[in-house]
């Protein structure tokens, strides 16, 4: 395999990977929110998808017939609108012209009186019953079904250029095609083109494909060339831009969590896969939420970790096994994931109707605030996650990740709620109200069980709110990371499709020493000088933190420092607040060991402020975490 860019080009490639950066220094202050203010996906994408259940076996029935359950049961009405063909779509690209060919076989609507196959009859349809189409396509030339479902009948047809259907070389023609011409809604852009042909490899030779030396290795983040798959993605997203002018559209970039995606998805697409394939077993579903869950800061209003498609329906989360079917969707929901149905819905039991049509539990999902749900207690037995709602109230999911019961403390602390005022909390999955408690309150979960309430109570902060607590609200333009490393508490399971045959699937998704919310950005709690806090941001140095103040909140508040989890002790770092572009108060150079020290700004008729800390002196080669230790607006 030939790759471009390893060890010290690699840093440089994600360097350059940040816009922030083509204007010079990516720690000045814009001056601005510097995210695309899009018009779709201001709440996660919610529809039915044919992968999960079909394939590549997919056909014009199977869609239709999901469409129509969608809207015969009020799914529809809940926001499951996008209704999206997968792979398995495609017959060939014609050599005269380079035009795509439906499948008219499978898709008989295609067929059009001259001869010619469009998809316009179908996706008319699907807008005449109130509903958004979504195809799917893949970034290189060939699409993941011809490596991986050779034994389909669906493959693409003919000669090596015609059984290439992807976007490569034809991006500008596909888009305009696809959007344009037959006016679809939603696009999937698959990475296997650019990852499993490379020259010389069983699957290109033994298939008569055109090699492409692969620019992501799923196995080393070194060796994926990041610059080069972001620079194929963008390219993707302006092309949709100008065949879609209004902006009504979803762009999801599927590449498995690599090429650190995780980092740069929210500047090019409205939703990014974090992991590899979900499959319809209970470790590999913690693995896919472990991808995501962490990632809070990272994602908000047209912008959205994307740990997969939902498997309820399948394996462990079957009518059989309930409990961990309604696990995966409050999981899911909490976290802001997009929400996509992967179940053939015309035989859909009751029971499983009911847990996707959960109107409280898909309103979390949706609401409009769009802040993920943020971990408030972590460990591998028990989980417990609080998103702020839009009404200034809490959803609070808590999970039994294990194969025991456990019992499981809730504490106001944990929600942000005043310790000596009465907490209510409204079952989202029966719809009763529980006794109220103060303090603390206990529950006791069955294996695999989450429950999942509406929290309300007299906030800890009376007059504010802390910047954890909308992270919907935070952009990190700058990371402070400069060679991508693997997060190492993502889920590890046995093999999906190796079994034990090898040494083990290490996770190789980057992101390990990103900004975190309530935690450091090694996963560690918040500590300054000794003291601990248990809200605030944590943050390598050399970053850059976007404030929306939607609010129009008075003024800023932080207790800063130089984290005691740091590995550089060495060197020192300065905090600095910006209002709409203009400096409004500064830390002196700190460095490991000093106190927490209070760093406050007047943010009257500030827009955007942006939270800066600098590196000052470079004796270490180390990187500094730092906090912005109870960090608020008020």
């Amino acid at each position: 395999m030939t790759f471009r860019k390893t060890g010290c080009a690699l840093a440089a490639a994600l360097l350059m990977a940040t816009p922030a950066i083509a204007g010079g220094d990516a720690l000045q202050p814009a001056g601005r929110w510097t995210l695309p203010e899009r018009k779709q996906a201001r709440t996660p994408p919610m529809g039915w998808s044919s992968w999960n259940a079909f394939r590549t076996e997919v056909d014009e029935a199977k869609v239709i017939g999901a469409a129509q359950k969608l809207v015969d049961s009020g799914l529809a009405k809940l926001g499951y609108v996008y209704v999206n063909v997968d792979d398995g779509w495609w017959l060939k690209r014609r050599a005269s012209d380079g035009r795509l060919l439906v499948r008219t076989q499978i898709f008989p609507s295609a067929a059009l009186a001259n001869g010619e196959s469009s998809f316009r009859p179908f996706t008319d349809r699907l807008h005449g019953m109130g509903l958004k189409a979504g195809l799917y396509t893949d970034i290189g030339r060939n699409a993941c079904s011809q490596a991986y479902d050779l034994h389909s009948p669906n493959l693409p047809e003919g000669t090596t250029a015609e059984r290439e259907v992807g976007l490569y070389g034809h991006v500008d023609q596909d888009i305009a095609l696809y959007f344009r011409e037959w006016n679809f809604d939603y696009l999937k852009v698959d990475a296997c083109g650019i990852n499993v042909y490379a020259p010389g490899s069983a699957v290109v030779e033994q298939n008569g494909y055109r090699p492409f030396a692969p620019l992501i290795d799923q196995t080393s983040v070194n060796r994926t060339d990041v610059a080069a798959v972001k620079a194929l993605y963008d390219t993707v997203a302006r092309a949709l831009d100008g065949a879609n002018r209004d902006g009504d559209y979803i762009l999801a970039l599927c590449a498995w969590g690599s090429a650190d995606v995780r980092r740069w998805g929210k500047q090019t697409a409205h939703m990014w896969r974090t992991s590899g394939d979900i499959t319809p077993n209970w470790s590999r579903m913690l693995h896919n939420f472990d991808s995501a869950s962490t990632r809070a800061l990272y994602a908000k209003p047209g912008a959205w970790n994307d740990p997969d498609m939902l498997f309820i329906g399948h394996g462990d989360f079957d009518e059989k096994h309930l409990t961990e079917a309604r696990s995966h969707f409050a999981l899911w929901a909490i976290i802001n994931a997009p929400l996509f149905i992967g179940y053939d819905l015309r035989s859909a039991p009751a029971s499983l109707m009911n847990i996707w049509r959960n109107a409280d539990i898909v309103a979390v999902n949706q609401d409009a605030g769009g802040h993920q749900g943020v971990i408030a207690y972590a460990s591998d037995d028990a989980q417990i996650i609080v998103k702020t709602l839009a009404t200034g109230k809490k959803a609070v999911a808590i999970f039994n990740r294990g194969l025991a019961p456990a019992e499981v403390n809730l504490t106001a602390a944990q929600l942000k709620f005043a310790a000596d005022a009465p907490i209510t909390l409204r079952n989202l999955w029966d719809g009763k109200t529980l006794k109220p408690f103060t303090g603390e309150t206990s529950f006791k979960l069955a294996p695999r069980e989450t429950l999942i309430f509406e929290a309300g109570g007299v906030r800890r902060l009376t007059d504010g709110v802390f910047l954890s607590e909308i992270p919907g609200d935070v952009n990190v333009a700058e990371d402070g990371i400069t060679v991508s490393e693997p997060d190492p508490v993502v889920h590890r399971m046995i093999g999906q499709w190796s079994g034990t045959r090898d040494t083990g699937e290490r996770p190789t998704y980057g992101g390990w020493g990103g900004a975190q919310a309530d935690a450091t950005p090694y996963d560690q709690m918040l500590a300054i000088g000794g003291r601990r806090f248990d809200t605030g941001i944590g943050i390598l140095s050399q970053s850059r933190l976007e404030v929306r103040n939607s609010s129009r909140r008075g003024r800023f508040e932080a207790l800063v420092g130089i984290d005691d989890s740091t590995r550089n002790t060495q060197d020192r770092a300065q905090f600095l607040v910006y209002g709409d572009g203009r400096l409004l108060a500064s830390s002196p150079a700190m460095a490991f060991g000093d106190p927490a020290r209070a760093l406050a700004a007047d943010t009257r008729g500030i827009k955007v402020i942006e939270l800066v800390v600098r590196t000052r002196s470079m004796k270490s080669g180390m990187p500094i975490v730092a906090t912005w230790a109870n960090a608020a607006l008020r």
